[in-house]
C-alpha cells in the first residue's frame, strides 16, 4: 500500500482531511518513525485512539524485534544522554542510550523526560520498537509509561557512559571521556539556522586518537587541555567515530594531565582494510605507482575539489587554484590502499612548491611533467604512511599525516606476511 493510500485510510476512518493526514504522515516518515508508529501518532493526534491494537507483549532486552510494534521491558538503564533535535520544523529536546537485562542490551529514545538515570532499573510499559541502523530501538513518547522495577536487575555491561576512545562506536550516546585536546580550530559552517560557529580537532587518550566537533563551542577545549567531557554522541564521519558535542555536554578540566597515545596502531593493509576505516593507522608497503590527478591540479575555490577544464561538479564553471597532490598506490602483499599526500607532503617528494611546479609545467608545455618527475622519485621504493583512513564502495583511501621512506628489515617483513599467509592456508 502506497503513503497516499494509508492517507486516505486514516482520514477516512478518522473523519479528517486527507491532505493534512498526508502531510504528518510524510513528515514522520520522514524523520525515519516507522510507518505503524506515525499512523498510532495520528490517530491520537484526532482522538481515534491506537486503533484497536493489540497489547503490548512483554518480551527479554533480547526477544525484541521491529516487527514487535511496541512491548513491555523491565531493564537497567545504562546511559543516558541528551540533546536537541529538528522535528517537523520544530526543536525538540530527546533522551537516549541504552538500557538491558540479562539477556541483552538495546538503545532507546525518549521523546519525553520520564526522569530516570543510568543505573536506575524500570519497567517500561507500551514502548514502540522501530529499526535503526539494522537494529530493534525503542521509542518512549506520551503512550509509554515507565515506572521503577520492583527488584534491581543485574546486567554485565558498564553502567554510565565511561569509555576509552578505542571502544566509542557510531550510534553510541550519553558517553563520557577523559582526553587532551591535541588540535582545536574554529570554523564558521553553513548551519541549519544559517552561518554557525563550531570548534573542531582531534583528542586522544592512550588508547586511540578521534575527531571532534563542538556544535557549542566550549571554552575549555583548547590545545594540551586535558579534560572530562560528559555526554557527547558518536557519529560516523569519513568511516570514522567522531565525537559530538552538544549544548548538554559538559566539559570539565582535570588535576592532571591524560596520557596520550603517541604511536599509530601499524596494520597490514587488509587488516586496516577490513576495519571499515580507522582514524590513525600507520601502514608499510611499496608505492607501485602514482595515479592520474597526481602533480599540479586546479581546485574549485568554493569546494576545494579538484577540477578538470575548469568545472566543479558542484559549482560548475570557475578560475582554479592552483595545488599539489599524490595520490599513489601502495602495496605490502596483503592488499592495497590509494595513499593520499596534501600539498605539504607533495613539496617534500618534488623538492619545490606549486610556484617551481607551475614553471615547470610551462617549459614542458605540459602539466603532467610534474607527476612523472613525483613518480621517478617513489615508485618502487618501501615508505611506512601513517594517517586517516577511508573505506567506502571506491575503495580504500589513506590520507597521509606522515610519508617516509620505510628502515624495516626486508627479510623479517617476508618472514611476518609468510607466516600470515601459511596461517590462512591452514585455516582454509
Amino acid at each position: 500500500m502506497q503513503l497516499d493510500d494509508h492517507a486516505e485510510e486514516l482520514a477516512s476512518a478518522l473523519g479528517v482531511d486527507k491532505e493534512e493526514v498526508k502531510s504528518d504522515l510524510e513528515n514522520l516518515v520522514q524523520y525515519s518513525v516507522p510507518l505503524d508508529e506515525a499512523k498510532q501518532s495520528i490517530r491520537r493526534k484526532h482522538g481515534g485512539g491506537s486503533g484497536g491494537g493489540s497489547s503490548p507483549s512483554t518480551k527479554d532486552v533480547a526477544d525484541v524485534t521491529p516487527e514487535d510494534g511496541s512491548v513491555n521491558v523491565t531493564a537497567t538503564v545504562l546511559t543516558v544522554g541528551t540533546r536537541t533535535i529538528r522535528y517537523q520544523g520544530d526543536d525538540i529536546t530527546i533522551r537516549e542510550g541504552e538500557l538491558a537485562d540479562e539477556t541483552g542490551k538495546l538503545s532507546y529514545t525518549s521523546w519525553q523526560d520520564f526522569g530516570f538515570e543510568a543505573g536506575d532499573s524500570v519497567t517500561v510499559g507500551n514502548a514502540n520498537v522501530r529499526e535503526w541502523d539494522g537494529n530493534p530501538e525503542l521509542n518512549l513518547n506520551d503512550s509509554t509509561t515507565v515506572a521503577m522495577a520492583d527488584e534491581s536487575v543485574a546486567v554485565d555491561y558498564p553502567v554510565g557512559g565511561d569509555a576509552d576512545l578505542i571502544d566509542l562506536e557510531p550510534g553510541d550516546r550519553g558517553r563520557n571521556v577523559e582526553v587532551q585536546v591535541l588540535e582545536v580550530e574554529e570554523r564558521t559552517i553553513d548551519g541549519r539556522d544559517g552561518e554557525t560557529e563550531i570548534l573542531s580537532g582531534v583528542l586522544s587518550d592512550e588508547s586511540a586518537r578521534l575527531p571532534f566537533t563542538d556544535w557549542n563551542p566550549h571554552e575549555e577545549l583548547s590545545e594540551g587541555a586535558s579534560l572530562r567531557i560528559e555526554d557527547v554522541y558518536i557519529r560516523e564521519f569519513r568511516g570514522v567515530p567522531s565525537i559530538n558535542l552538544s549544548e548538554f555536554t559538559t566539559v570539565t578540566e582535570l588535576p592532571t594531565p591524560v596520557e596520550v597515545k603517541e604511536s599509530a596502531p601499524r596494520l597490514d593493509i587488509r587488516e586496516a582494510v577490513d576495519t571499515g576505516g580507522m582514524f590513525d593507522v600507520e601502514v608499510v608497503g611499496n608505492l607501485i605507482a602514482v595515479r592520474d590527478g597526481s602533480g599540479l591540479i586546479e581546485r574549485c575555490p568554493e569546494c576545494a575539489r579538484v577540477i578538470q577544464n575548469g568545472q566543479c561538479r558542484s559549482h560548475g564553471a570557475v578560475e582554479g587554484e592552483d595545488d599539489l597532490r599524490v595520490k599513489g598506490i601502495l602495496d605490502d602483499g596483503s592488499d592495497t590502499v590509494t595513499v593520499v599526500l596534501d600539498a605539504e607532503l607533495t613539496e617534500e617528494i618534488y623538492g619545490g612548491d606549486v610556484a617551481d611546479a607551475k614553471e615547470a609545467a610551462r617549459e614542458a608545455m605540459d602539466k603532467e611533467v610534474v607527476a612523472d618527475d613525483i613518480r621517478e622519485e617513489i615508485v618502487g621504493r618501501e615508505f611506512r604512511v601513517r594517517g586517516n583512513l577511508s573505506v567506502d564502495e571506491y575503495g580504500a583511501n589513506l590520507d597521509a599525516d606522515e610519508f617516509v621512506e620505510s628502515d624495516d628489515d626486508p627479510a623479517e617483513r617476508a618472514r611476518e606476511l609468510l607466516a600470515v599467509v601459511s596461517t590462512e592456508e591452514v585455516g582454509a
